[in-house]
């Protein structure tokens, strides 16, 4: 499933001028040549090379992307999907759940596509198991765990509900958008809970 996520943003990005690359994305601060660059340093990464370059960041999660993004960061679009060409295929990670790797493509590829106005019908088991990952997962490894004791997370388009308290409803993927911080997700979402994700936003 990671695969052929990584294959489908492959293409949608080689249809991209350079315009687009320089498009903001949903992820602050970064563009979506910026997003791409962070996911060829993530294709890339090792558990031990992971627990190197965080130390190497003073264990500042923030600093470690940012000094990935500009390592990867080709000097222009091309070469920068070339790298994730290359990289595309490798089944190394990060020191963290599989279904890490799940929510890294789905999320990062909504990150790209909806500031671009390209849409995607993901594997709707892949976009479950991701939203079931973010909500167990603690804030401060980017995950909404603590968020589920205030609010109930019903999918209108899957089996699925987690949490706890006033119900925010919706598609799953704008579920697991808004857990993970992007806000543009809020206003596919209905019920009382929403509120809670707006603040936790």
């Amino acid at each position: 499933m990671v695969h052929a996520e990584r294959a489908a943003l492959i293409e949608d990005l080689s249809h991209l001028d350079d315009r687009q690359w320089e498009q903001p994305s949903l992820c602050d601060g970064w563009t979506v040549h910026d997003v791409v660059a962070h996911l060829v340093d993530t294709y890339r990464t090792t558990r031990l090379g992971f627990v190197v370059g965080l130390a190497r960041a003073r264990f500042d999660f923030d600093r470690q992307n940012s000094v990935g993004v500009a390592r990867e960061r080709g000097t222009t679009p091309q070469e920068t999907l070339e790298r994730l060409r290359r990289v595309a295929s490798r089944t190394s990670t990060p020191p963290a759940p599989l279904d890490s790797r799940l929510v890294e493509e789905v999320v990062h590829g909504e990150d790209i596509r909806r500031p671009l106005g390209l849409t995607r019908t993901y594997p709707p088991e892949a976009v479950a198991r991701s939203l079931r990952l973010q909500t167990r997962t603690p804030a401060s490894f980017g995950g909404a765990k603590e968020l589920m004791a205030r609010v109930r997370l019903t999918a209108t388009d899957a089996d699925l509900t987690v949490g706890t308290g006033p119900e925010a409803s919706g598609p799953v993927l704008s579920l697991l958008l808004a857990v993970s911080g992007r806000r543009v997700a809020l206003g596919d979402l209905s019920g009382p809970g929403v509120a809670a994700l707006a603040e936790d936003g």
